[in-house]
């Protein structure tokens, strides 16, 4: 699901927007599943595997190197137990852990070299190339019997004199309906780079192209990239965050066609905003339904209204067609929408985070959505998260919601200041029974961060089999705030 860059919340301009700014919003996080709800198999063994950045991570002394780890999918779930934690320090991956590189900021899974295993794009976006600050660097990792091991390519940057920050956003998909992955690759300018027809392991793809969202676009790239099938068709992507009417910077999004020549900016359409966006067939009429989350306030702190924004955040469900999606009946969900779990209040962050899968394997998707900022009793900013169920009819917001924080008898941890429970979703089987479970990640313990797994019992999200997943266990040192758990693979 992580806003790339959520590392521009940290910004005045955040503050302005929100009207206030959690401690743990220097950490990005990322957009759901790629393609409906294709969940990742790095060894092959058809259970769900969670990759999550860890990108504050100190190796080797070296502070915010950043790692990336991978936990692989048993009969009883996720936990360390079965792992893989990689930085550019593990043998086979470029570069070497540097201050400041940030490996790991984005990803994005496919299987790029048609082997059967699904490989991972791994972004360090902030690595200094010679004398190119930030030029960023961009690995595939990939995956095999034993998982994702370190052996990799680098993907060169095909014009590093023209912006920074290369792989700073990422997204997977068959762009142009050939059968092969294809990648699309952001920077800190609004041209989007795609390679298409995959990669073979020398390193080579079978082409190259550019898009531009948006001619003219006041832009530092995208926020966040979603590769998803919206019109039946060849997969489509949307684009988070450009700027072009608000002094914002954010509040339009953008759905860019698939098609046989690949993605068509020209037959691009605006949407409803939000910065953090998941696709898939919630009422399974075989077109994919575009979820974005505008989780501001509706207004900034000087009281000028915001766009399409509800107090505490809004969750926009544009219904996909055969045309493409349908913008004219977009739906917002808030706290207040319904039996929604909750309440609206400032701040709450409702859509921070989003993902989509189908827990109880009836056809239809349901949606995991990230309450991060969430009072709740004296815990300021503590955190929730709220499982919404599909229909034929969309989204049930009557009856039959789920919210879940650690606070309730099961969950594993408690309620603390700062923990932003929700500041990651992923709904995913990886238990291999058919029914996506939950995996939450959080800020835990002041940015250490954590995960939380929660299974389907086949009907819903329950907590029995719980099980709290700590950066120590998985290999990760606590020093300074890595952030382990805040942006899942997508």
């Amino acid at each position: 699901m992580h806003r790339h860059r959520r590392l521009a919340l940290a910004s005045a301009t955040a503050v302005a927007l929100t009207g206030g700014l959690l401690t743990f919003l220097a950490s990005p996080a990322t957009a759901a599943d790629a393609t409906h709800v294709a969940m990742a198999d790095f060894n092959g063994d058809g259970r769900g595997d969670v990759a999550t950045s860890v990108l504050g991570a100190h190796v080797a002394g070296k502070a915010g190197a950043g790692q990336f780890a991978v936990l692989y999918g048993t009969s009883t779930g996720v936990s360390s137990a079965k792992r893989h934690t990689i930085s550019q320090n593990t043998s086979g991956v470029p570069g070497g852990a540097e201050t400041g590189d940030s490996f790991g900021h984005d990803h994005a899974y496919a299987d790029f070299n048609g082997d059967g295993y699904d490989d991972v794009a791994v972004s360090a976006p902030y690595e200094d190339l010679g004398s190119d600050k930030d030029g960023g660097l961009l690995t595939i990792l990939w995956g095999s019997a034993s998982g994702i091991t370190g052996k990799s390519i680098t993907v060169n940057d095909p014009a590093p004199s023209s912006h920074d920050l290369w792989g700073k956003n990422l997204a997977a998909g068959d762009f142009d309906g050939d059968g092969k992955a294809d990648l699309a690759v952001g920077t800190d300018h609004a041209t989007l780079h795609v390679f298409k027809g995959g990669f073979t392991t020398a390193g080579k793809s079978g082409g190259r192209y550019t898009v531009t969202p948006i001619q003219g676009a006041e832009s530092d790239g995208p926020l966040n990239l979603t590769a998803g099938d919206v019109d039946g068709g060849a997969t489509d992507l949307v684009v988070d965050g450009f700027e072009t009417t608000s002094e914002y910077g954010w509040n339009r999004n953008f759905f860019i066609p698939g098609s046989s020549a690949g993605l068509k900016a020209s037959a691009a359409k605006s949407l409803k905003p939000g910065v953090i966006t998941a696709i898939g067939d919630i009422d399974k009429d075989g077109f994919g339904d575009i979820v974005s989350g505008a989780y501001w306030n509706s207004t900034t702190e000087d009281g000028t209204p915001i766009p399409d924004s509800a107090k505490g955040g809004k969750v926009w469900v544009t219904s996909g067609s055969a045309s493409g999606p349908l913008t004219a009946s977009a739906t917002g969900i808030t706290q207040d929408t319904g039996n929604v779990p909750g309440g609206s209040e400032g701040n709450d962050y409702f859509g921070y985070e989003l993902d989509l899968g189908d827990i109880n394997a009836d056809g239809f998707l349901d949606l995991a959505i990230g309450v991060a900022g969430e009072n709740i009793g004296s815990e300021a900013d503590t955190g929730m998260v709220i499982i919404l169920y599909g229909t034929a009819n969309g989204l049930n917001t009557g009856s039959g919601g789920q919210s879940f924080h650690q606070n309730n008898t099961g969950v594993p941890g408690g309620n603390e200041d700062d923990d932003g429970f929700g500041l990651d979703v992923k709904l995913d089987d990886v238990t291999g029974d058919g029914k996506a479970d939950l995996i939450v990640g959080s800020a835990e313990d002041k940015g250490d961060g954590a995960m939380v797994y929660m299974p389907s019992n086949g009907t819903k999200i329950t907590t029995s089999g719980s099980r709290f997943i700590s950066p120590s266990t998985s290999g990760i040192s606590r020093t300074g705030t890595p952030y382990f758990g805040s942006n899942f693979a997508d």
